[in-house]
Protein backbone atom coordinates (compact mmCIF):
# COMPACT_ATOMS: atom_id res chain seq x y z
CA UNK A 1 0.00 0.00 0.00
CA UNK A 2 1.46 2.83 -1.06
CA UNK A 3 2.49 5.98 1.47
CA UNK A 4 0.35 9.23 1.10
CA UNK A 5 2.43 11.33 -0.26
CA UNK A 6 4.16 14.30 1.39
CA UNK A 7 3.91 18.15 0.57
CA UNK A 8 6.03 21.27 1.64
CA UNK A 9 4.72 24.86 1.87
CA UNK A 10 6.29 27.96 2.63
CA UNK A 11 4.28 31.15 3.44
CA UNK A 12 5.87 34.30 3.76
CA UNK A 13 5.58 36.24 7.36
CA UNK A 14 6.39 39.82 5.44
CA UNK A 15 8.24 41.32 8.60
CA UNK A 16 9.56 40.26 11.56
CA UNK A 17 6.49 41.38 13.89
CA UNK A 18 4.66 39.26 12.21
CA UNK A 19 6.56 36.01 12.44
CA UNK A 20 6.54 37.01 16.41
CA UNK A 21 2.80 37.29 16.46
CA UNK A 22 2.49 34.21 14.61
CA UNK A 23 4.82 32.04 17.07
CA UNK A 24 4.14 33.22 19.96
CA UNK A 25 5.90 32.77 23.24
CA UNK A 26 8.57 30.10 23.09
CA UNK A 27 6.87 29.22 19.77
CA UNK A 28 3.23 28.07 21.43
CA UNK A 29 1.09 28.71 18.80
CA UNK A 30 3.14 26.88 16.49
CA UNK A 31 3.29 23.81 18.89
CA UNK A 32 -0.44 24.09 18.63
CA UNK A 33 -0.72 23.84 15.41
CA UNK A 34 1.34 20.71 15.09
CA UNK A 35 -0.87 19.03 17.01
CA UNK A 36 -4.07 20.07 15.20
CA UNK A 37 -2.72 19.31 11.82
CA UNK A 38 -0.64 16.44 12.75
CA UNK A 39 2.29 18.60 10.35
CA UNK A 40 5.28 19.62 11.15
CA UNK A 41 5.97 23.74 11.35
CA UNK A 42 8.91 24.94 11.26
CA UNK A 43 9.60 28.75 11.09
CA UNK A 44 13.24 30.41 9.83
CA UNK A 45 13.10 34.74 9.98
CA UNK A 46 10.05 35.54 8.01
CA UNK A 47 9.75 32.06 6.59
CA UNK A 48 7.06 29.57 7.73
CA UNK A 49 7.38 26.11 6.36
CA UNK A 50 4.69 23.32 6.58
CA UNK A 51 5.64 19.91 5.70
CA UNK A 52 3.44 16.68 6.00
CA UNK A 53 0.42 14.99 4.04
CA UNK A 54 -1.33 16.52 1.29
CA UNK A 55 -4.52 16.90 3.23
CA UNK A 56 -3.18 18.69 6.66
CA UNK A 57 -0.75 20.89 4.89
CA UNK A 58 -3.74 22.40 2.97
CA UNK A 59 -5.44 22.34 6.34
CA UNK A 60 -2.63 24.02 8.01
CA UNK A 61 -2.34 26.35 5.32
CA UNK A 62 -5.39 27.93 5.45
CA UNK A 63 -5.52 28.48 9.40
CA UNK A 64 -2.24 29.92 9.05
CA UNK A 65 -4.16 32.34 6.67
CA UNK A 66 -6.74 32.62 9.16
CA UNK A 67 -4.35 33.53 12.29
CA UNK A 68 -2.40 36.48 10.00
CA UNK A 69 -5.97 37.91 9.05
CA UNK A 70 -7.01 38.09 12.60
CA UNK A 71 -2.80 39.61 13.63
CA UNK A 72 -3.21 41.66 10.95
CA UNK A 73 -6.65 42.97 12.18
CA UNK A 74 -5.07 44.44 15.36
CA UNK A 75 -6.32 41.62 17.77
CA UNK A 76 -3.25 40.16 20.01
CA UNK A 77 -3.30 36.07 19.78
CA UNK A 78 -2.63 33.95 22.84
CA UNK A 79 -2.20 30.67 23.33
CA UNK A 80 -5.80 29.88 24.54
CA UNK A 81 -7.01 31.74 21.65
CA UNK A 82 -5.17 29.72 19.40
CA UNK A 83 -6.67 26.43 20.52
CA UNK A 84 -9.99 27.85 20.25
CA UNK A 85 -8.89 28.86 16.63
CA UNK A 86 -7.57 25.37 16.01
CA UNK A 87 -10.67 23.49 17.44
CA UNK A 88 -13.15 26.28 14.53
CA UNK A 89 -10.91 25.18 11.83
CA UNK A 90 -10.75 21.43 12.28
CA UNK A 91 -14.23 21.09 13.72
CA UNK A 92 -16.25 23.07 12.08
CA UNK A 93 -14.61 23.58 9.05
CA UNK A 94 -15.21 27.33 9.86
CA UNK A 95 -13.60 30.66 9.50
CA UNK A 96 -11.87 31.91 13.06
CA UNK A 97 -11.19 35.02 11.08
CA UNK A 98 -14.83 35.40 11.37
CA UNK A 99 -14.95 34.57 14.84
CA UNK A 100 -12.30 36.60 16.69
CA UNK A 101 -12.41 39.69 13.79
CA UNK A 102 -15.87 40.38 15.50
CA UNK A 103 -14.75 42.73 18.81
CA UNK A 104 -18.04 43.76 20.79
CA UNK A 105 -16.63 46.19 23.20
CA UNK A 106 -12.77 47.42 23.67
CA UNK A 107 -11.95 48.58 27.50
CA UNK A 108 -7.93 49.91 28.36
CA UNK A 109 -6.85 47.89 24.66
CA UNK A 110 -8.77 44.52 25.47
CA UNK A 111 -10.94 43.27 23.21
CA UNK A 112 -13.82 41.49 23.84
CA UNK A 113 -15.88 39.49 21.32
CA UNK A 114 -16.71 35.58 20.54
CA UNK A 115 -14.04 32.85 20.36
CA UNK A 116 -16.15 30.01 19.30
CA UNK A 117 -18.54 29.64 16.12
CA UNK A 118 -21.79 29.18 18.92
CA UNK A 119 -20.47 32.53 20.40
CA UNK A 120 -20.91 34.12 17.24
CA UNK A 121 -24.37 33.00 16.20
CA UNK A 122 -24.57 34.40 20.21
CA UNK A 123 -23.52 37.71 19.70
CA UNK A 124 -25.18 38.05 15.79
CA UNK A 125 -28.42 36.81 16.95
CA UNK A 126 -28.72 39.49 19.86
CA UNK A 127 -27.50 41.94 17.13
CA UNK A 128 -30.63 40.55 15.07
CA UNK A 129 -33.20 39.76 16.97
CA UNK A 130 -35.24 41.46 20.17
CA UNK A 131 -35.11 38.80 22.64
CA UNK A 132 -32.24 36.15 22.95
CA UNK A 133 -31.99 33.44 25.10
CA UNK A 134 -28.35 31.87 25.29
CA UNK A 135 -28.68 28.43 27.12
CA UNK A 136 -25.65 26.35 28.26
CA UNK A 137 -23.19 25.11 30.55
CA UNK A 138 -21.11 27.76 33.03
CA UNK A 139 -18.53 29.21 31.41
CA UNK A 140 -19.47 30.03 27.35
CA UNK A 141 -19.54 32.99 28.18
CA UNK A 142 -23.30 33.83 27.88
CA UNK A 143 -23.47 36.54 30.49
CA UNK A 144 -20.32 37.94 29.93
CA UNK A 145 -20.61 38.24 26.39
CA UNK A 146 -24.56 39.63 26.62
CA UNK A 147 -22.89 42.27 28.65
CA UNK A 148 -20.53 43.46 26.71
CA UNK A 149 -23.35 43.67 23.95
CA UNK A 150 -25.45 45.74 26.55
CA UNK A 151 -22.64 47.96 27.41
CA UNK A 152 -21.81 48.97 23.98
CA UNK A 153 -25.21 49.78 22.77
CA UNK A 154 -25.35 51.57 25.97
CA UNK A 155 -22.10 53.49 25.03
CA UNK A 156 -23.62 53.94 21.35
CA UNK A 157 -26.43 55.39 22.64
CA UNK A 158 -28.70 52.75 21.09
CA UNK A 159 -30.68 52.35 24.53
CA UNK A 160 -30.42 54.44 27.60
CA UNK A 161 -30.27 51.95 30.26
CA UNK A 162 -28.99 48.62 31.02
CA UNK A 163 -31.06 46.59 33.41
CA UNK A 164 -29.93 43.45 35.09
CA UNK A 165 -31.29 40.87 36.98
CA UNK A 166 -31.63 37.28 38.07
CA UNK A 167 -33.73 35.47 41.01
CA UNK A 168 -32.12 35.28 43.97
CA UNK A 169 -33.11 31.19 45.23
CA UNK A 170 -29.42 30.04 45.53
CA UNK A 171 -28.80 30.41 49.04
CA UNK A 172 -32.68 29.68 50.48
CA UNK A 173 -32.75 32.75 51.88
CA UNK A 174 -35.54 35.59 52.00
CA UNK A 175 -33.83 38.97 50.60
CA UNK A 176 -36.32 40.85 53.40
CA UNK A 177 -33.86 38.73 55.69
CA UNK A 178 -30.73 39.63 54.64
CA UNK A 179 -28.95 42.92 56.11
CA UNK A 180 -28.11 45.87 54.32
CA UNK A 181 -29.40 47.86 51.67
CA UNK A 182 -31.27 46.26 48.43
CA UNK A 183 -27.99 46.92 46.78
CA UNK A 184 -25.80 45.28 49.74
CA UNK A 185 -28.78 42.51 49.66
CA UNK A 186 -28.11 41.36 46.24
CA UNK A 187 -24.90 41.50 45.87
CA UNK A 188 -23.85 37.83 46.78
CA UNK A 189 -26.15 36.82 43.82
CA UNK A 190 -25.13 39.32 41.18
CA UNK A 191 -21.33 39.18 41.89
CA UNK A 192 -20.66 37.23 38.44
CA UNK A 193 -22.51 40.33 36.54
CA UNK A 194 -20.58 43.04 38.66
CA UNK A 195 -17.53 41.85 37.78
CA UNK A 196 -18.14 41.49 34.09
CA UNK A 197 -19.36 45.04 34.62
CA UNK A 198 -16.01 46.52 35.75
CA UNK A 199 -13.91 44.37 33.75
CA UNK A 200 -15.87 46.44 30.87
CA UNK A 201 -16.15 49.80 32.49
CA UNK A 202 -13.78 51.77 35.00
CA UNK A 203 -14.84 51.76 38.30
CA UNK A 204 -15.35 55.41 38.71
CA UNK A 205 -17.48 55.55 36.19
CA UNK A 206 -19.62 52.52 36.52
CA UNK A 207 -20.50 54.02 40.40
CA UNK A 208 -21.52 57.44 38.46
CA UNK A 209 -23.59 55.00 35.88
CA UNK A 210 -25.46 53.07 38.25
CA UNK A 211 -26.12 56.47 40.41
CA UNK A 212 -27.23 57.89 37.76
CA UNK A 213 -29.68 54.59 37.09
CA UNK A 214 -28.28 53.95 33.74
CA UNK A 215 -27.33 50.94 34.91
CA UNK A 216 -29.45 48.72 37.26
CA UNK A 217 -29.41 46.00 38.97
CA UNK A 218 -32.16 44.11 40.69
CA UNK A 219 -33.54 41.16 41.90
CA UNK A 220 -36.12 39.63 39.41
CA UNK A 221 -39.11 40.22 41.87
CA UNK A 222 -38.16 43.70 41.39
CA UNK A 223 -39.41 43.41 37.87
CA UNK A 224 -42.87 42.99 38.56
CA UNK A 225 -45.41 45.89 37.34
CA UNK A 226 -42.78 47.67 35.38
CA UNK A 227 -42.89 49.12 31.28
CA UNK A 228 -38.95 48.57 29.97
CA UNK A 229 -38.36 50.61 27.39
CA UNK A 230 -35.35 51.97 25.72
CA UNK A 231 -33.24 49.64 27.89
CA UNK A 232 -30.72 46.26 27.11
CA UNK A 233 -32.08 43.73 29.57
CA UNK A 234 -30.07 40.98 30.80
CA UNK A 235 -31.65 37.69 33.09
CA UNK A 236 -29.46 36.26 34.03
CA UNK A 237 -29.72 32.49 35.86
CA UNK A 238 -32.65 31.50 34.12
CA UNK A 239 -32.99 28.65 34.99
CA UNK A 240 -34.09 29.45 38.81
CA UNK A 241 -37.37 31.35 36.98
CA UNK A 242 -40.55 29.51 37.66
CA UNK A 243 -42.71 29.45 34.02
CA UNK A 244 -44.84 32.65 36.31
CA UNK A 245 -41.86 34.25 36.73
CA UNK A 246 -40.12 33.74 32.82
CA UNK A 247 -43.57 34.89 31.33
CA UNK A 248 -43.54 37.72 34.19
CA UNK A 249 -40.34 38.86 32.74
CA UNK A 250 -40.71 38.41 29.39
CA UNK A 251 -43.84 40.38 29.37
CA UNK A 252 -42.36 43.55 30.58
CA UNK A 253 -40.74 44.01 27.16
CA UNK A 254 -40.76 47.70 25.95
CA UNK A 255 -40.10 49.84 23.00
CA UNK A 256 -37.19 50.35 22.04
CA UNK A 257 -35.78 47.18 23.87
CA UNK A 258 -33.56 44.30 24.01
CA UNK A 259 -33.80 41.35 26.16
CA UNK A 260 -31.11 38.64 26.56
CA UNK A 261 -31.94 35.43 28.24
CA UNK A 262 -29.46 33.37 29.46
CA UNK A 263 -29.02 29.90 31.51
CA UNK A 264 -27.65 26.66 32.63
CA UNK A 265 -30.99 23.81 32.43
CA UNK A 266 -28.24 21.40 34.49
CA UNK A 267 -27.78 23.41 37.27
CA UNK A 268 -31.42 24.56 38.68
CA UNK A 269 -31.91 25.28 42.52
CA UNK A 270 -35.36 25.55 42.66
CA UNK A 271 -36.51 24.14 45.54
CA UNK A 272 -39.42 21.08 46.13
CA UNK A 273 -38.29 19.73 42.52
CA UNK A 274 -40.26 22.99 40.77
CA UNK A 275 -40.70 23.33 36.91
CA UNK A 276 -37.64 25.72 35.68
CA UNK A 277 -39.20 28.43 33.39
CA UNK A 278 -35.89 28.28 31.33
CA UNK A 279 -37.06 24.58 30.35
CA UNK A 280 -40.75 25.33 29.48
CA UNK A 281 -40.17 28.47 27.62
CA UNK A 282 -38.42 26.90 24.34
CA UNK A 283 -41.92 24.72 23.79
CA UNK A 284 -44.08 28.33 24.31
CA UNK A 285 -41.80 30.39 22.22
CA UNK A 286 -40.47 28.36 19.31
CA UNK A 287 -42.58 29.58 16.62
CA UNK A 288 -42.47 33.30 17.44
CA UNK A 289 -40.28 35.53 15.08
CA UNK A 290 -37.43 38.57 16.29
CA UNK A 291 -36.77 35.28 19.22
CA UNK A 292 -33.24 33.19 19.16
CA UNK A 293 -32.61 30.39 20.86
CA UNK A 294 -28.46 29.74 21.22
CA UNK A 295 -27.67 26.75 22.82
CA UNK A 296 -23.77 26.23 24.13
CA UNK A 297 -21.92 23.55 24.58
CA UNK A 298 -18.94 22.35 26.39
CA UNK A 299 -16.86 22.61 22.95
CA UNK A 300 -17.92 26.82 23.92
CA UNK A 301 -15.81 26.79 27.60
CA UNK A 302 -13.80 29.52 27.43
CA UNK A 303 -12.28 28.58 30.66
CA UNK A 304 -9.29 25.96 31.50
CA UNK A 305 -9.61 23.41 29.27
CA UNK A 306 -9.88 21.06 32.01
CA UNK A 307 -13.39 22.76 32.56
CA UNK A 308 -14.11 21.52 29.09
CA UNK A 309 -13.50 17.61 30.05
CA UNK A 310 -15.51 18.32 33.54
CA UNK A 311 -18.49 19.50 31.61
CA UNK A 312 -18.22 16.75 29.17
CA UNK A 313 -17.92 14.15 31.93
CA UNK A 314 -21.04 15.34 33.49
CA UNK A 315 -23.09 15.05 30.49
CA UNK A 316 -22.23 11.91 29.41
CA UNK A 317 -23.03 10.87 32.77
CA UNK A 318 -26.01 12.44 33.05
CA UNK A 319 -27.10 11.08 29.79
CA UNK A 320 -26.33 7.59 31.12
CA UNK A 321 -28.25 7.82 34.19
CA UNK A 322 -31.30 8.67 31.93
CA UNK A 323 -30.87 5.36 29.65
CA UNK A 324 -30.43 3.54 32.80
CA UNK A 325 -33.57 4.71 34.63
CA UNK A 326 -35.41 4.06 31.36
CA UNK A 327 -33.94 0.57 31.17
CA UNK A 328 -35.52 -0.03 34.42
CA UNK A 329 -38.70 2.04 34.11
CA UNK A 330 -39.06 -0.15 31.10
CA UNK A 331 -38.54 -3.09 33.15
CA UNK A 332 -41.13 -2.62 35.57
CA UNK A 333 -43.93 -2.35 32.64
CA UNK A 334 -42.91 -5.47 31.50
CA UNK A 335 -42.99 -6.99 35.03
CA UNK A 336 -46.29 -5.56 35.12
CA UNK A 337 -47.41 -6.42 32.47
CA UNK A 338 -46.55 -10.07 33.06
CA UNK A 339 -47.53 -10.22 36.78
Amino acid sequence: MAKPSRIKRTVDLEDNATALALAGDHDAHLKLLEQAFSCRVTLRGTQLSLDGGEAAVRKAAAAVGELLTIIRSGRPLDPAMVESLMEIAVSTNGRPSEVYGDVVWTHRGRQIGPRTMNQKAYVDAIRRNTITFGIGPAGTGKTYLATAMAVAALTSKKVGRIILTRPAVEAGESLGFLPGSVLEKVDPYFRPLFDALYDMIDGEKLSMLMEKGEIEVAPLAFMRGRTLNDSFIILDEAQNTTPEQMKMFLTRLGFGSTMVVTGDVTQIDLPGGRRSGLVTVGDVLADIKDISFVCFDHHDVVRHKLVQRIVAAYKDHSDRLQVEQGLEEEGRRDRRGTG
